[in-house]
């Protein structure tokens, strides 16, 4: 996984728990989290897109939570 260029996420801090991301050989986005870099999402840029319209338009459930 080290031959990624991994980047962090703006709206990351400093702090351990980070999203980077990276653009993987295949064509599609590679996604994890820096607590545990071995578990890793990959999408196609469409459906990238679909997910962050999701998350900014809080139309995605939570696990767990109530609202």
């Amino acid at each position: 996984m080290s031959a990624f260029e991994w980047q962090k996420s703006s709206y990351s801090t400093e702090g351990a728990n980070c999203v980077n991301i990276a653009a993987g050989p295949d064509g599609l986005l590679w996604l994890r989290e820096s607590t545990e870099p071995e578990e890793i999402l990959t999408a196609g840029s469409r459906c990238f897109r679909g997910l962050l319209t999701a998350i900014k338009k809080d139309r995605l459930p939570l696990r767990g939570a109530q609202r």
